[in-house]
């Protein structure tokens, strides 16, 4: 029975192979070869998580990330199950990424790995720029430090001790002062 509860929770999950890399180490009689993978993993419902494995064979070394990041999972609160509650940017090493809340209907604009990391968080619209790196590991470090900086609406009126409709009527009014100003 809990064989079939394990495998249950594993099936929940999504995972996205990003990058493998072949490393050789030079030795008497020539070359060994080793595989280092990185891989994300995430629920489609607003949990994600990076993992990195290395070992001799490329499946091991997959198997070793995908574990390393099941291990990892942050929650990321979504406006309506679909975007990013507000524009965040994030740093990891030389990467820096700017990621923006997009209207229905924009899908998922963002380079090869974060684009990864938005399929398995379960974002359907966002519009994400890399800057300063194509790098995937510090992409996606970077892309997971801004998630994790991403707060809802009811996190912040929480910590002001205000209702939450008075956060989200700002937002909307906000928006609704943009439009005036552009017509």
């Amino acid at each position: 029975m809990a064989r079939q509860d394990n495998q249950e929770r594993e099936s929940e999950f999504v995972d996205r192979l990003v990058h493998i890399n072949r490393v050789a180490k030079v030795v008497k009689g020539g070359r060994r070869f080793g595989f280092a993978a990185l891989v994300v993993v995430g629920d489609q419902k607003g949990r994600v998580g990076v993992g990195h494995g290395k070992a001799k064979e490329v499946p091991e070394a997959i198997r070793k990330a995908t574990e390393a990041a099941k291990g990892k999972l942050i929650r990321v609160p979504l406006r309506e199950g679909r975007t990013l509650h507000h524009d965040v940017k994030g740093h990891s090493g030389a990467g820096k990424v700017v990621l923006r809340a997009a209207p229905p209907g924009t899908g998922i604009i963002a380079g090869g790995p974060m684009r990864a990391v938005f399929e398995t968080l379960g974002v359907q619209d966002v519009v994400a720029k890399s800057v300063g790196t194509s790098n995937p590991h510090n992409m996606i470090h970077a892309t997971i430090d801004a998630l994790s900086r991403i707060a809802s609406p009811r996190q912040i009126a929480s910590k002001r001790n205000k209702k939450v409709g008075d956060i989200i009527s700002r937002r909307d009014a906000g928006a609704e002062d943009e439009a005036a100003v552009s017509a």
